[in-house]
């Protein structure tokens, strides 16, 4: 009985030993899986802010004289400039950088790749992280000039990227802070006012490119505010719009976050 007992003994403990060694090795492989999440999301804001600093300065405050002359002159001015000279030095793909009021974080260079996998997991300095690049769809014109441009980038869980695209669904406040964003690029500064915020399929008519305007382009202006979410002004649409859309998303491989403006202002680079 004893002998037996010992038995039984030595095989609990042997077990309990493999238990702790499984348990072990499962705790050191999740704690490997998220020091190498946290070091790509380190390593992907790290160059994007070090491309920032190199290449982005602030406007200085607008004064009641300035915002006199703005509306005197052409409209408003970017809150930013961008050196687009130091961005073509790192990357020659740039075709302009976005810029979003109401949510500021979102400050970063846009791309076109030859397709819509290059800059998926590239990011601007051509390394490989999840982050990748904000870039247009690679059948649109570089200079922003489409009835629809379609612009994406990658809800990142650490806010990064488009990540906070989607407050202006989860907070009508964020559209009230301000509708506008903008897009400069180098030969013109573009500022659009959003029209709409939703959810929608992957395949949905929200991503149709058009050969020019037109009626199929006037239906599809009259369809998309409906679909918004967040109650935004009641803003004319036409044929002469040029409309962006910004993409990303959901946690839903078939769903994405749109975020759609209309082109307001276009200024000549000086």
């Amino acid at each position: 009985m004893k002998d037996k007992k010992k038995k039984t003994k030595k095989k609990g403990d042997l077990l309990l030993t493999l238990a702790l060694i499984v348990a072990v090795a499962v705790f050191c492989f999740a704690a490997y899986n998220l020091y190498h999440i946290y070091t790509e999301y380190k390593k992907g804001t790290d160059e994007y802010n070090h491309i920032e600093e190199m290449a982005v300065t602030e406007r200085a405050p607008e004064t009641e004289d300035t915002e006199q002359t703005e509306q005197e002159d052409q409209g408003p001015k970017p809150p930013i400039d961008v050196d687009f000279a130091a961005l073509k030095s790192v990357n020659e793909d740039v075709v302009g950088w976005i810029y979003i009021e109401a949510l500021n974080d979102i400050s970063y260079p846009v791309v076109k790749g030859k397709d819509n996998e290059e800059y998926l997991h590239t990011t601007y300095e051509k390394n490989y992280n999840f982050a990748g690049t904000i870039f247009i769809d690679y059948e649109n014109s570089s200079d922003f000039t489409d009835c629809n441009t379609l612009v994406y980038g990658h809800n990142m869980k650490n806010g990064s990227m488009f990540g906070q695209l989607k407050k202006f669904s989860e907070d009508q406040a964020t559209y009230e802070k301000s509708k506008y964003f903008w897009i400069l690029t180098p030969e013109k500064n573009y500022r659009y006012e959003i029209i709409a915020a939703y959810t929608t399929g992957v395949n949905s008519d929200t991503y149709t490119l058009f050969k020019g305007p037109g009626d199929e382009f006037q239906k599809y202006l009259d369809t998309i505010k409906g679909y918004s979410d967040i109650k935004t002004d009641d803003t004319n649409l036409t044929i002469k719009d040029k409309i962006v859309t910004l993409s990303t998303c959901t946690g839903n491989e078939s769903t994405r976050f749109v975020v759609q403006g209309k082109q307001v202002n276009a200024e000549d680079v000086s």
